[in-house]
């Protein structure tokens, strides 16, 4: 006789393996309750917290969120906000997100004073790169369609978001890159100039793009894009994001815009060398990273090369002189570098496959992303580590300026838990 367990007694692994099984007539037998629903009908009833929306649909809501990683910004951050667009074409609602990266002049607490949407703050100072990865990580949670990451010194015009949003909103691109024209900047210097158009163009080349100004922060992602960029260094985002967003495939586009007059100096590094070395490190780490092939290969190819033409200048005076005396350490060089080659090419094998390994993971990353995104109840969403201060999204029709906002609604309160 048959013992059959009560469907109370029944681990969950066992229901799954019943359900996957598609044995819908056991498992009621066992359960005495209504037969199980298939994926596709508990897919129907579940209810995300975002929907996927599609650009080619007409009067679809769009929603934008403005970014701005901050780092004791308080005296300079009231003209910044002053200057975004409280509404845009084809956009249905605009938020502002500020990420404090471990301010000591209370720069979290005046922005909520501002008015802005979402505060997302870290206790110490973690560089632009994890506040810019903070940022779009919060942005995604809270449901952006949009994205424009902006800088808190009131570097570029906030009229040239719309510049921006353009080629996304229309289909045409997934990261849209605010190009400075650097070649008109006043305050830059001659040296500066030259590069900045050096350095964009070995971006260029490294990302198979048409990037030109890589540096530029100024930009806007779509929310697909955001889903997939990964940022692996602490220094900047801009080089490594262009360089993984072009040999990922992700659509990428150039618009002109306009500066603001300097209103300090940049905090990102100390002088043009200091940079330099900063700039490259990241931007052989990144290519090495997506293209790992390519760079161990040359490596061992001129590894090869070298050790190809001591072999030769050996063999030369050898067969020519009938005698190796005073050559033999073209013979000892020459190994050494055909030796090392090989080595190299292995390694380039090794690099491949690990590569391989990380855009799984980083798939894996995109999918966990996308479901952190679909969870909670859109009428009050909650994101972790994220403040929201309660300010009205600013729409069409109903958005003020923030200087009328903050005195019909008085100071912002303390910032809870930060």
């Amino acid at each position: 006789m048959n013992f059959v367990a009560p469907a109370n007694r029944l681990s969950l692994s066992t229901k799954c393996r019943l359900l996957a099984s598609n044995d819908a007539l056991r498992f009621q037998r066992l359960s005495r309750q209504t037969p199980a629903k298939t994926a596709p009908e508990i897919a129907r009833e579940s209810k995300p917290c975002y929907e996927p929306r599609p650009r080619s649909r007409v009067g679809w809501p769009v929603k934008l969120i403005i970014q701005i990683p901050c780092l004791n910004e308080r005296e300079t951050l009231p003209e910044t906000i002053a200057d975004l667009p409280r509404q845009l074409a084809g956009v249905d609602e605009i938020e502002v997100l500020i990420i404090d990266d471990g301010s000591t002049d209370g720069t979290a607490e005046r922005a909520a004073e501002l008015g802005v949407h979402h505060v997302v703050r870290f206790p110490q100072n973690r560089g632009l790169a994890r506040a810019f990865t903070a940022g779009i990580d919060a942005a995604v949670k809270l449901g952006a369609d949009v994205i424009v990451n902006t800088d808190a010194d009131n570097q570029y015009r906030g009229s040239d978001i719309a510049l921006l949003l353009e080629p996304i909103l229309s289909g045409r691109a997934e990261l849209v890159i605010g190009d400075r024209q650097t070649d008109q900047i006043a305050h830059f210097s001659p040296i500066k100039k030259v590069l900045q158009r050096w350095g964009s163009g070995i971006v260029r080349q490294l990302s198979a793009t048409s990037v030109s100004d890589s540096p530029s922060g100024f930009r806007a992602i779509s929310r697909k894009a955001a889903l997939g960029l990964f940022v692996h260094n602490r220094f900047t985002y801009t080089l490594e994001t262009v360089i993984q967003a072009g040999r990922a495939g992700i659509a990428v586009e150039n618009v002109k815009i306009r500066t603001n007059n300097k209103t300090r100096e940049s905090r990102l590094f100390r002088n043009i060398p200091d940079y330099l070395k900063k700039a490259g490190g990241v931007m052989f780490r990144a290519y090495a990273m997506y293209r790992p092939v390519q760079v161990f290969l040359r490596i061992a190819l001129v590894l090869f090369t070298v050790g190809a033409l001591t072999w030769a200048r050996f063999l030369y005076f050898f067969l020519s002189r009938g005698t190796a005396s005073g050559h033999v350490q073209s013979l000892i060089v020459g190994t050494g570098a055909l030796a090392l080659s090989f080595i190299v090419a292995l390694v380039a094998m090794l690099a491949e496959l690990l590569a391989a390994n990380r855009r799984l993971l980083e798939d894996l990353l995109v999918r966990v992303r996308s479901i952190e995104s679909r969870t909670g109840d859109a009428a009050s969403r909650q994101v972790h580590d994220v403040w929201t201060t309660g300010h009205a999204a600013w729409k069409p029709g109903v958005a003020l300026p923030v200087r009328d906002a903050v005195e019909s609604t008085g100071a912002a309160p303390a910032l809870p838990g930060l």
